[in-house]
């Protein structure tokens, strides 16, 4: 017989993702209200309890801070999350590229981007600004300017050496996480893109429970052709549909290569199941695109430096103008207005 699974149930872990069940002392005695109960530690059964302290001690209610997040990011009008089952499949860079896209598109359009890839910081690099450091004032943390209307807020610009690792716990992850949403001046914004780890896990938990208060547009789901990719990505679908976050859609990156100098096609990752589209079709969400590879792009995240004005004739940048359009129209907005020019 294989070992069972013990696992929280979902529900409960998606309507309490932050709360840690109090590490008792002794076994809950027969009258136990409950360890997580509101009655803990005062109920008269509790007396002469040797867990009582403890469950006395363990945080009770809502979590006080996510009014202040709240009005903190009420001028923030599209709440867009970017995630992936999969590691390696390019989401950082298309959050980046997604960001450059509609901030290039639209100078009067103001965009934001929160890097809560704790252990993975990417973005500063992608987006030339990784040498820069925040700046505190009485009114709450300064996110970085990597262009007069793309704002940038990560770990990499509070570390001491850019090579240090962060090696933390979950707990500590959540309290940054935390901070960037109810300290960081974001000030009025259009767009404010959340790049996540892989996986359904923590980081998630804690951006979808801090931002539903205040409105989360939708996520956008990043996968690569290959069945490996989709098989994760489905669970990643599943998180959503359970943690009731609307998929905005689905990106194929890394489909095919197009030789820039032949313009031929050919496909480094075989869609042995039909690839994005199709697994877009399976579970129902809207399919955005699907982005090709161009090692241009590659060296231009490397430098810091915009993909869309370095190379405006890549097969890449067209299409990733395509997907900001089809993520604009599942929102209700004008495609052509958010992204003008496009084809």
């Amino acid at each position: 017989m294989a070992p069972s699974l013990e696992s929280e149930p979902a529900e409960d872990v998606l309507a309490n993702p932050l709360r840690q069940k109090p590490q008792l002392v002794a076994p809950e005695p027969e009258h136990c209200p409950g360890p997580e109960s509101a009655q803990a530690g005062t109920a008269d059964s509790c007396a002469g309890c040797p867990n009582q302290q403890i469950c006395a001690s363990a945080p009770k209610g809502p979590d006080p801070d996510i009014p202040v997040i709240t009005s903190r990011l009420s001028s923030v009008r599209h709440k867009i999350l970017v995630l992936s089952g999969k590691g390696g499949v390019g989401k950082s860079t298309l959050t980046a590229q997604l960001a450059q896209a509609l901030a290039a598109s639209n100078p009067d359009v103001t965009v934001g981007v929160m890097d809560t890839d704790i252990c993975g910081p990417s973005i500063p690099k992608m987006l030339g600004v990784e040498a820069e450091t925040i700046h505190v004032s009485a009114s709450g943390w300064s996110p970085v300017w990597a262009a007069d209307n793309l704002a940038v807020m990560s770990i990499q610009f509070m570390l001491p050496n850019r090579d240090d690792a962060i090696i933390w716990r979950g707990p500590k992850k959540n309290g940054l996480i935390k901070q960037f949403l109810k300290d960081v001046e974001w000030g009025d914004m259009d767009f404010l893109l959340v790049d996540t780890p892989p996986g359904t896990s923590d980081e998630h938990l804690s951006v979808n429970t801090f931002l539903r208060e205040s409105g989360i547009a939708g996520a956008v789901v990043v996968t690569t052709p290959q069945e490996v990719s989709l098989l994760d990505v489905r669970k990643e679908l599943d998180f959503c549909r359970k943690a009731g976050i609307r998929v905005l859609g689905l990106v194929e990156n890394m489909a095919g290569f197009v030789c820039p100098k032949c313009a031929h096609a050919t496909d480094i990752f075989l869609a042995t199941t039909g690839g994005g589209r199709a697994l877009a079709e399976e579970m129902g969400v809207p399919f955005l695109g699907s982005v090709p590879l161009d090692p241009r792009l590659g060296m231009a995240c490397d430098y810091g430096e915009s993909f869309f004005d370095s190379f405006p004739d890549s097969p890449a940048v067209a299409a990733l103008r395509q997907v900001v359009k089809g993520m604009a129209a599942q929102m209700g907005l004008n495609p052509d207005e958010v992204v003008p020019g496009a084809g």
